[in-house]
């Protein structure tokens, strides 16, 4: 039995809700200023013993990112169709995809 994978790419990010965060992050000036800050906390972050220098960088700002949304959830508290729904949907956004974009610029 051959499974095919679905095809969930989205304007060049890996899918929708990757492509939607990253797009909002971009288009509010105070997110814009608020990622500059990040990423030099990323580059700041000293190495482990595990990763290179670079995968700590994107790791910790993917960390960031991640967290920032999570916290600024409106609906984080809610218990509700609509409140999963937001959960699921920011399970499915790539974090370090966001990050390597905004460590790049």
């Amino acid at each position: 039995m051959t499974t095919q994978t679905e095809d969930r790419t989205c304007n060049g990010w890996t899918n929708y809700e990757t492509w939607v965060t990253a797009l909002w992050m971009d288009n509010e000036e105070y997110t814009q200023e608020i990622q500059q800050a990040w990423k030099r906390q990323a580059i700041a972050t000293p190495k482990n013993e595990v990763w290179t220098k670079e995968e700590t960088e994107r790791f910790t700002l993917a960390d960031i990112i991640k967290d920032y949304v999570e916290e600024n959830n409106p609906l984080a508290s809610d218990a509700s169709m609509y409140s999963d729904l937001m959960r699921a949907a920011i399970q499915e956004v790539n974090w370090q995809e966001i990050a390597d974009s905004i460590l790049s610029g």
